[in-house]
């Protein structure tokens, strides 16, 4: 089995069925289905077993179209096939060509159909679809691509046989403009047989088929007969094209495959992630506006009175909570990468609110996030050296090169073992070297000078000043209630940022790992401001209660409050994967979880950055409004 996001095919028609080179989809699911997925496969990451099917319907010029380095991560790979058309002129029973089976074909071909291999194409950028009518509703969803084969019994037998799609029946819509006569595609469909195709005389040029029927103005087939997948048997690749004008005017020929979401449940997704705002935000406020103001005025009383010897609270630890924390260092690197992620996130959702990642841009989205990634290096070295500098650290070439590697070497280190499996499985998914070379130019040429001249500058800056003075001696912490243990109160802080994306986290899970389009980067925005609250929210009301307690090590703690979503996000992927997901073969079980530990490792980084920052400007906020001698 394996992994990639799609084989996609340009040109004429891209048809990697008959090149050796089928891709790997799951059966569309709608994710309002929340139906659950019975197959082997997954769709992201490994295609099959390039090198090894080949000699199928071989087209006599193979022409390999140029892919962007998005579509050469995702795995795409775009030749011509021998599906040729004509706008606006109908084919009925054209043959493609004669194929005879070896057993390794036919054995190769069964196991392609027992994984319910889809074969997808592409004409004029749009991916072919079977359209599919749903029996309980008036509407119809749409397959990408269709299935090789099915696997039944025949005739009465008990025997389940292996049956191929050979007959291909296009419909391809188009819109035409009144004023000047001219079409546009604006759909691509297609319905796919199994015939067991007959002809008169010999095989040749002019061979005529007796199972369908080439001056049909309609799909006519002439044969019950499905073809069988076995060993020396005879198989006819054949196809039909019927043009049908659409009222769908082209700008709006991709709604068709974007708008098969159930808005109603993101918008559910939207009002539950609000409700949890609106409860810390509550409790914020009630901080804030309540407790807070009371012992500001009560603390800055008892300063006038000589009193501060009976302080107790978060104001007793004055003296010591902007002590610098252990491996402050290394803080600093993951605050720098965290806000290099940041500003990608924001800077690509922007771009696709806007409109500017469609999909029919294929791999454009993946490559604006890399490109975004390794610009936004700058802010990364701008942010580590900040917070380094007022840790008192003056090493900053240190610090710059730890914060541009660190986190890239990690996830490198990861994807080449998953690459390696890749290359294993002889599969065309596996990143070429070439593209390889590209990303550590990338890396090394761009990213890591710029965090070297965020890092210089953000050194070069003032100090930040502490609203007060840190004290020689650390003050001993106090026995701490059970909530308060570290780690019972991290994990407790990171189940709110979780919940608040959790629903919207299913319809990303099924559009990168189910083949589905995402296109509704509306509500991803909306989600994602919600989370950015929720982080700061949680960390903030945690981060209260903690000095309360009279415990002053709140820097790292506050990172790992909402950082720990991370954990929650890779347990409900492993929950995805065995609900959603009956995944049997090892590899790509391995890149799955492989993929989303990366995953969840820059979530990590994001949300504990958005976190830290929160509960350093809060901290700055309170400290500063007392009166301390």
């Amino acid at each position: 089995m394996s992994f990639r996001r799609s084989l996609v095919f340009s040109a004429s028609f891209f048809f990697l069925l008959f090149h050796g080179a089928f891709s790997f989809y799951l059966p569309g699911v709608a994710p309002q289905d929340f139906q659950k997925v019975t197959t082997n496969q997954i769709s992201l990451c490994l295609h099959f077993l390039h090198s090894s099917f080949s000699p199928i319907c071989l087209f006599s010029l193979l022409v390999h179209s140029a892919e962007n380095l998005g579509e050469v991560l995702r795995g795409d790979r775009i030749e011509n096939s021998q599906y040729v058309f004509k706008m606006r002129e109908p084919q009925m029973c054209n043959i493609v060509c004669k194929l005879k089976l070896d057993a390794q074909s036919a054995k190769e071909f069964k196991e392609k159909i027992d994984d319910e291999y889809r074969v997808n194409m592409i004409l004029d950028n749009l991916p072919l679809v079977v359209p599919i009518k749903r029996p309980d509703q008036d509407s119809t969803v749409y397959q990408l691509g269709f299935h090789v084969g099915l696997k039944g019994q025949y005739s009465g037998s008990k025997e389940e046989k292996y049956f191929i799609h050979n007959h291909l029946a296009f419909t391809v819509k188009y819109h035409r403009d009144l004023l000047t006569e001219s079409a546009r595609i604006v759909g691509f469909e297609v319905k796919p047989f199994s015939v067991k195709h007959e002809y008169d005389g010999n095989w040749g040029e002019n061979t005529r088929l007796t199972t369908c029927d080439p001056h049909a103005k309609h799909t006519v087939v002439n044969s019950n007969t499905p073809q069988e997948v076995e060993e020396n048997k005879e198989i006819i690749f054949t196809f039909d094209v019927e043009f049908e004008e659409s009222d769908v005017k082209w700008a709006s020929r991709w709604d068709a495959y974007l708008l098969m979401n159930d808005d109603q449940i993101h918008w559910f997704s939207i009002v539950n992630s609000l409700m949890i705002v609106l409860f810390l935000s509550g409790m914020v406020a009630m901080i804030m506006l309540r407790t807070l103001y009371r012992d500001i005025s009560k603390y800055n009383e008892l300063e006038t009175q000589e009193e501060a010897q009976e302080e107790t609270g978060w104001k007793l630890v004055h003296g010591d909570v902007f002590r610098p924390p252990n491996n402050s260092d290394l803080l600093c690197v993951y605050v720098g990468t965290g806000v290099q992620f940041f500003f990608m996130i924001l800077v690509t959702m922007i771009f696709a609110v806007l409109g500017f990642l469609s999909p029919s841009n294929r791999g454009g989205l993946m490559t604006a996030m890399l490109l975004l990634w390794v610009f936004m290096g700058i802010f990364a070295g701008y942010a580590s050296s900040r917070l380094y500098k007022m840790f008192k650290g003056s090493e900053w070439k240190s610090i710059s090169l730890r914060t541009a590697t660190l986190f890239p070497a990690t996830v490198c280190a990861v994807f080449f073992v998953l690459n390696a499996l890749i290359w294993g499985e002889k599969s065309s998914g596996a990143v070429p070297f070439g593209t390889m070379f590209a990303l550590i130019f990338l890396w090394f040429g761009i990213s890591v000078p710029l965090v070297f001249v965020g890092g210089y500058v953000g050194f070069k800056k003032p100090a930040i000043e502490n609203p007060v003075k840190t004290n020689k001696i650390p003050r001993q912490i106090p026995e701490q209630a059970w909530y308060m243990n570290p780690v019972f109160s991290v994990l407790i802080g990171g189940i709110l940022p979780f919940g608040a994306v959790f629903i919207e986290l299913f319809f990303i899970l099924t559009s990168i790992w189910l083949n589905q389009f995402y296109y509704i980067f509306g509500f991803l925005f909306l989600v994602f401001a919600i989370l950015i609250v929720t982080c700061a929210e949680i960390t903030i009301v945690l981060c209260y209660f903690q000095l309360c307690s009279e415990d002053y090590l709140w820097w790292w703690r506050s990172y790992l409050t909402s950082g720990s979503s991370a954990l929650y996000l890779f347990l409900y992927a492993t929950f995805y994967f065995f609900t959603k997901l009956e995944i049997t073969k090892f590899v790509s079980a391995v890149l799955y979880f492989g993929y989303m530990l990366i995953v969840s490792y820059a979530f990590f980084v994001v949300t504990g950055t958005i976190g830290f920052y929160a509960c350093f400007w809060f901290t700055r906020l309170i400290y500063s409004s007392v009166k301390i001698d």
